[in-house]
């Protein structure tokens, strides 16, 4: 197994660890893989996604579920950060894009969907 390489920043960053379940169709998952994909995923996604603040965002998938990992400067809100991303130009219309792949309500934002995950264990002293 290989691992991913980490992006090194000038400022101290923290990390929100969220999930969601996709539905359990092969050809939904390999759609859904294709739109996230460098050469589909909207522009305006990604632009968004750092106008709010974000450093980095991976999903890593296994099976039916996506894990999801967010890394941002120390003063980053989240919630502040939600709403303003739920505003922007064609948000919404992905998040709808995306739900038919997902187990979530149909109109919901993606800080609805993604459910936080709690850090149970670190090894950092």
């Amino acid at each position: 197994m290989e691992g991913y390489k980490v992006r090194q920043y000038d400022v101290p960053v923290k990390r929100y660890c969220q999930t969601l379940e996709l539905r359990d169709n092969p050809e939904l998952i390999a759609e859904y893989r294709r739109r996230h994909s460098q050469e589909f995923a909207w522009p305006e996604i990604r632009a968004g996604i750092r106008e709010v603040g974000i450093l980095e965002m991976e999903i890593y998938i296994l099976g039916t579920k996506l894990f999801m990992i967010v890394e941002t400067p120390l003063d980053f809100d989240w919630d502040t950060a939600m709403a303003k991303l739920a505003t922007l130009p064609r948000q919404q219309e992905w998040e709808d894009y995306m739900a038919i792949f997902q187990q979530a309500e149909a109109g919901a934002s993606s800080a609805e969907k993604w459910k936080p995950m709690e850090r149970m264990f670190y090894l950092y002293d």
